[in-house]
């Protein structure tokens, strides 16, 4: 229970610094998404089902504060820690290019799962504009906060096993 009380409060300070910070350090206005890529390094440390447990409380606390799609980030967070859990026993967890390539993953399905479901309820918009203007954007960012967040990640993880044993 303590493990998962620090994990939760680790969860907590990324998410207070996603909603307080990141929006002052937007691009094209969009920002980062912290909860995203710690769900794909909390994957990748702890496996595929603790990967989806993460992902599945990550984007409920990320639905909950924000007022898209009830949902939606709950599916991609538990895509993402589920993906990326898949791998964990064959991986390094301290490399370097880890977080980068997941980075990619995790944006590419952060962005084009909302997409679909925008599409698929039939609203119309220029889908090629979008994509040109917010997926860029969204890459460097992730891509600039993966391996900051990977590293905290490890951190966590090793400061929480000392505080368990």
């Amino acid at each position: 229970m303590k493990k998962f009380g620090l994990w939760a409060l680790y969860a907590l300070l990324l998410f207070i610094l996603q909603i307080s910070v990141l929006p002052f350090l937007s691009l094209r206005g969009v920002t980062g998404d912290l909860l995203l890529l710690l769900a794909a390094s909390y994957g990748f440390l702890k496996g595929r089902r603790l990967g989806v447990l993460a992902g599945f409380f990550l984007g409920l606390a990320h639905d909950l504060a924000t007022g898209t799609f009830f949902g939606i980030h709950t599916f991609v967070d538990m895509t993402v820690g589920l993906c990326c859990g898949k791998f964990s026993d064959q991986v390094f967890k301290d490399q370097f290019f880890l977080p980068l390539t997941a980075s990619v993953f995790a944006t590419v399905v952060a962005y084009f799962v909302p997409l679909s479901f925008v599409i698929m309820m039939g609203y119309e918009f220029d889908t090629a504009s979008h994509m040109r203007n917010n997926l860029p954007a969204m890459l460097i960012l992730e891509f600039l906060l993966a391996c900051p967040v990977h590293k905290l990640t490890l951190k966590a993880d090793s400061y929480i096993k000392e505080q368990t044993r």
